[in-house]
């Protein structure tokens, strides 16, 4: 899957999901996808800002997630995904995915 296509599968999930309470940035192999769901409604964009929690993962990895080939908690604990700031944000990422 390319990188268009997550960050518009992003976008589009985010739209109709609660505000999530913070930000989030996806650091991704071809670049980053950036969350803000501080506000009223969730904000999808790819700016590289400063997040309350980043999660690095490859792109591979980060589809096999969303297509729930691989269990995110594992990957993390495998070093698949690293993350990076507040976790309590990243625990919010299952019901915008899910």
């Amino acid at each position: 899957m390319t990188f268009d296509r997550i960050s518009d599968l992003i976008k589009g999930k985010a739209a109709t999901a609660k505000p999530i309470g913070g930000t989030l940035k996806f650091d991704l192999d071809d670049g980053c996808i950036y969350l803000d769901g501080s506000g009223d409604t969730n904000v999808v964009s790819n700016e590289d800002k400063d997040a309350d929690c980043v999660i690095n993962v490859s792109q591979d990895n980060f589809v096999k997630v969303i297509k729930g080939e691989m269990n995110p908690t594992m990957a993390f604990m495998t070093g698949k995904i690293k993350l990076d700031g507040d976790m309590s944000m990243a625990m919010k990422l299952q019901s915008l995915l899910g």
